[in-house]
């Protein structure tokens, strides 16, 4: 996705307010043309780009169904996982975490490889 430029470079480069700026972005929003990110930026949504909103540690559990791994399989590592969801490595890391309190994963650490320790339920929201 491309980020688009900040009120701030808006409100200079066209000499308008800032509600001016934030009411444009308000509209590209509700025509499903532009998305808020963090830090006050927006991005655009391309058109039929489907976008998951789950938290990283749900994703990353889908792993483990997905690829049909059992319990006591080796985990991708957290350089794999950043690498293939395009987050930061301290990201991934806090997600597995996260997924090893859950009892999801086993081990970990500098050098360790994780496991799979239980495979998780997905939960049907209806």
């Amino acid at each position: 996705m491309t980020n688009l430029p900040s009120a701030a470079d808006i409100m200079r480069d066209h000499s308008v307010s800032r509600g001016v700026a934030l009411r444009a972005f308000k509209v590209l929003q509700e025509q499903g043309l532009a998305e808020p990110v963090r830090g006050g930026r927006w991005r655009v949504v391309r058109a039929g780009e489907a976008v998951d909103r789950r938290p990283l540690h749900e994703r990353i559990a889908e792993i483990i169904p997905a690829e049909e791994l059992q319990a006591g399989a080796e985990f991708p590592s957290a350089s794999e996982l950043a690498e293939r969801f395009g987050v930061s490595r301290p990201t991934v890391t806090k997600a597995l975490d996260r997924l090893e309190a859950a009892g999801v994963l086993m081990g970990g650490g500098q050098g360790r490889v994780r496991t799979v320790r239980a495979v998780p339920v997905r939960e049907e929201r209806s």
